[in-house]
């Protein structure tokens, strides 16, 4: 009796090793390469498609048989070796001893090593293979599975998963940053990734243009005022307005009013922004990252203003606002590590646009205090100065300086540096 126990016990845990390899084997198996067998007319492919069609479904159903196989054995096993084999001369305590050291390296290596090596190493071959007995099993005992789930689930503090806690986003991180650890992929694949799941959990507001930062146009103005205020920034599109920032009322095109002007010479005067100007595309400031640049990408539009919780615009984003989220942020040639100051010529200075604004006065000697100000930096002087966001050529004159912001840096176009002359040399070329 105890030979056929643990003949037995041995048939179940070969059982098991089998349900845990196709179970790692689906989790592992390239779907694009299944694909390719089934445009080859593979029936077991269409299988294996399947099961890849609702994993967690399946993946419970081989859970389930490998636990029951594996306590099964186990008590089995136990049994044999404790009553008939163990406990003869020699102390209980030891037998004890004996039996678990005896299981615990079974299932370790029998169950959890070897076969987990086993469905990552040949994931195509026994997934091809096992697709067929492991349709059949989940449609005789899936209902029993997903009532073990819900009981599981109603047992568990917190929130539980319909399906079953055998796929998470929580596992798909972790075997990320397994194959980075093991020089799988490199890091800046790795944080791709990671940016890619937190793209559900990242607003508009997170991604936008500030309000401060937009540049428009009226939407009275002529054509060709909206073409040299496109040149001059480097935008390619402009929000157009009725009153303010509140009020607007489209987007203008820097192609169409090429297109126009150069169909039509006598437009850029005589027509108007209106003329031309598409019609916005409105999101709320708590739409989700993810969920905007697929709506974005079904309405084909590449620039949405976004509004916040009173109506009022908060900020535009396009869909590169989004997808720097994911690769990080998009340089283009005029972002160099510039120095903060550079000191030119004939008493001239060119210094970021973020400086602080203390800072400046400090350099140049000029009395400007930030908290009268209200502002921070050389570039937030010159918006309240100018009332609107300067553009690259904007000036202003402050007590016996010129400021002059430079050209935009990067892809929004954000003015980098300002030239700070003295009044007495604003006629004279300075060395750039």
């Amino acid at each position: 009796m105890s030979l056929l126990e643990i003949a037995i016990a041995i048939l179940l845990f070969i059982v098991s090793a089998l349900l845990v390899s196709a179970e790692t084997a689906f989790g592992r198996v390239s779907r694009s390469r299944i694909d390719e067998l089934r445009r080859e007319d593979n029936p077991r492919a269409v299988r294996v498609l399947t099961i890849l069609d609702d994993r967690p479904r399946y993946v419970n159903v081989l859970f389930f048989l490998s636990t029951v196989s594996t306590i099964t054995a186990i008590v089995l096993l136990s049994r044999s070796l404790i009553s008939d084999f163990l406990l003869d001369g020699m102390a209980e305590w030891l037998a004890y001893v004996i039996t678990i050291v005896i299981l615990v390296l079974i299932a370790y290596v029998g169950l959890g090593v070897a076969p987990r090596t086993l469905g990552r190493q040949h994931a195509e071959r026994i997934s091809l293979v096992a697709a067929r007995p492991t349709i059949l099993l989940t449609r005789i005992l899936s209902p029993l599975a997903t009532l073990l789930i819900y009981l599981g689930n109603a047992l568990t503090p917190g929130k539980g998963f319909r399906q079953g806690p055998f796929d998470s986003e929580a596992e798909l991180r972790e075997l990320v940053d397994m194959a980075g650890e093991n020089s799988l992929i490199e890091d800046d694949e790795r944080q791709m990734i990671h940016s890619v799941f937190e793209l559900g959990d990242t607003f508009a507001r997170e991604v936008m243009v500030p309000r401060t930062d937009m540049v428009f146009i009226e939407r009275s103005k002529a054509l060709r005022q909206a073409m040299s205020l496109g040149l001059r920034s480097g935008y390619s599109r402009i929000p157009v307005i009725r009153e303010s920032a509140d009020d607007i009322v489209g987007v203008i095109y820097l192609k169409d009013i090429v297109k126009r002007t150069f169909e039509h010479r006598d437009a850029e005067n005589t027509e108007s922004v209106d003329s031309l100007m598409r019609a916005p595309y409105f999101v709320p400031d708590s739409k989700r990252a993810d969920e905007l640049l697929r709506d974005m990408q079904s309405a084909r539009v590449h620039m949405a203003i976004v509004i916040d919780e009173y109506g009022g615009t908060a900020g535009i984003v396009t869909i590169e606002d989004i997808l720097e989220e994911i690769v990080g942020e998009i340089a283009d040639e005029y972002d160099t590590a510039a120095p903060e100051v550079t000191e030119l010529s004939d008493g001239a200075y060119r210094v970021m646009s973020r400086m602080n604004i203390d800072d400046f006065a400090d350099l140049i000697g000029i009395d400007i205090d930030s908290e009268e100000e209200g502002v921070d930096t050389v570039l937030g002087l010159m918006a309240k100065r100018l009332g609107r966001v300067p553009i690259a050529g904007a000036d202003i004159a402050e007590d016996g300086w010129v400021l002059i912001a430079e050209r935009g840096a990067g892809r929004r176009n954000r003015i980098g540096t300002v030239l700070a002359r003295p009044v007495r040399t604003t006629d004279e070329d300075v060395d750039d």
